[in-house]
């Protein structure tokens, strides 16, 4: 037994110089008071969808600011714990030469820019490349590829598209900039369920045809999951489940505690933690 969890580990180590974006331990707080990360550790390996569960409040939200370096406009912190995005150090550069490096954030709410058609706020996203016209022009018809919805629109301002189409436009505008990965907050919020489920065969098809790996925070868990290829489930700040998208959808303790269905007694959450710390981490299952 002894050598078996031995050899665990070394996996465990060994595939953690291989993920593209690691978080370890994270904390942070707002107002210099307010802790709302309380050592956050999580991995998205290159190439792949890795989705962040939990309820309003859970710290999915400020999980992607902390590594996007957004929190300075909210009066957060990190104030422990370390980021990495492809073997580097991320935690104290700023957002825009996080853009150039390939790590890009799609905020909750969509945030189009409402007075410019959604062409315009395509081309925004472009803004930290050195591109040609005909490369912008390649990449706007990549875009109208994948959103053929957004070439129809293309002439109209986008404060006057659907919730739907603007959060396309949003997520087109991030594609714009040629990202590595991609930091998606709460893409499901606010839509029909027709839209949601496109938009998430929509990241699916990035994901394989273009490698772009992504971060999805989201309280849709069945939807999410589906997408997803690994899942962390965020409670108060910390990480109380994680493990490969089949795995917690076939998790007893997922379908109990944050779906909503229970087959048996009923335990506290408290129980959930505990059995939580006794599992290896999933790296230990990627194979």
């Amino acid at each position: 037994m002894l050598q078996r969890r031995t050899s665990l580990r070394a996996i465990a180590k060994r595939k953690s110089k291989l993920d593209f974006l690691q978080l370890d331990n994270v904390q942070v707080v707002y107002n210099g008071i307010i802790l709302v990360l309380r050592g956050v550790t999580l991995n998205v390996p290159r190439g792949k969808i890795v989705t962040l569960l939990g309820a309003n409040g859970a710290g999915k939200t400020t999980t992607l600011k902390a590594i996007s370096n957004l929190l300075a406009a909210e009066r957060g912190n990190v104030i422990a714990g370390s980021i990495h995005f492809d073997g580097r150090r991320i935690d104290s550069l700023n957002p825009e030469a996080l853009v150039r490096s390939g790590l890009i954030q799609v905020m909750e709410g969509r945030r189009c820019f409402p007075h410019l058609t959604i062409e315009e706020n395509l081309l925004t996203g472009a803004h930290t490349r050195s591109a040609s016209h005909a490369e912008l022009r390649d990449s706007i018809d990549k875009v109208f590829h994948y959103f053929p919805r957004l070439k129809v629109k293309r002439r109209l301002s986008a404060g006057y598209a659907s919730g739907g189409e603007q959060q396309m436009c949003a997520i087109g505008r991030a594609l714009m900039s040629n990202p590595r990965i991609v930091l998606l907050d709460e893409p499901s919020m606010g839509l029909a369920p027709q839209i949601v489920q496109e938009i998430f065969a929509i990241v699916r098809g990035l994901n394989n045809r273009e490698g772009v790996s992504f971060l999805i925070a989201e309280q849709n868990a069945t939807l999410a999951l589906d997408c997803a290829d690994f899942g962390y489930i965020l409670e108060n700040g910390r990480v109380v489940l994680d493990g490969t998208a089949e795995m917690l959808k076939g998790s007893s303790d997922v379908k109990e505690f944050y779906l909503g269905i229970s087959s048996g007694e009923r335990r506290n959450f408290a129980d959930l933690i505990k059995n939580h710390r006794k599992r290896q981490p999933f790296l230990s299952v990627m194979d």
